[in-house]
């Protein structure tokens, strides 16, 4: 039986529709994993919460490239004008709770069973961060990449949203030429954009030492 693909864009649509009805802004908890691809992100969903950014990537190497993409972070959030206000949270940088996760997965080629465990557990740490700040939603920037499966992102999310009791913000930020637009708020705002996902196998896969 072919299972129906969901039109994730749509999803959000409802929601973002709906939220007029509450009477005040919500909160987001917005998981990124880096600043160009929070760019567009941020400049959208902005207009209908209160966001706070939270940057949770223990897999990101080296540790010199990990504080570089942070430092983005901020400076971005710094430079923009926001209808409601942008917030930063720094999680803990713990790389070696990544490598026991993705041990015996270190051939898998990216987009692969070790990229997918990657996913659950920043969105995973994101939902206990929601859950415990009081957010109303939790999302992540991740589906913005035309190189990571929306599909998988948004299940993952709703299935760790259903185990947290936070509700999982349905996204595919890269339709309505989100990903585009996130390259242009890049070249507006000077920001540096990697050359590979982050972690040290994503580097090697391309070639590139560390």
């Amino acid at each position: 039986m072919q299972v129906q693909k969901i039109n994730y864009q749509k999803e959000l649509d409802k929601v973002l529709d709906g939220l007029g009805q509450q009477g005040r802004v919500p909160r987001l908890l917005l998981h990124s994993c880096c600043a160009p691809c929070s760019s567009y992100v941020l400049e959208y969903l902005s207009e209908y919460f209160e966001i706070t950014v939270f940057y949770y990537n223990p897999n990101i190497y080296p540790e010199s490239e990990y504080h570089k993409r942070v430092t983005e972070q901020q400076m971005l959030i710094g430079k923009l004008n926001p209808l409601y206000p942008i917030s930063f949270l720094e999680g803990t940088y713990d790389k070696e709770k990544f490598y026991r996760m993705s041990a015996g997965l270190e051939q898998e080629k990216e987009g692969g069973e070790r990229c997918l465990r990657c996913y659950a557990l920043r969105l995973r740490e994101t939902a206990k961060r929601a859950k415990e700040g009081g957010f109303d939603y939790f999302t992540t920037t991740l589906s913005i990449s035309p190189l990571k499966n929306a599909q998988k992102l948004n299940e993952i999310g709703l299935s760790v949203g259903r185990k947290t009791g936070v509700p999982y913000l349905m996204s595919d930020f890269k339709k309505r030429n989100g990903y585009k637009r996130s390259v242009e708020l890049s070249a507006e705002y000077g920001l540096y954009r990697q050359d590979y996902c982050g972690c040290q196998f994503s580097l090697e896969n391309r070639g590139i030492k560390g």
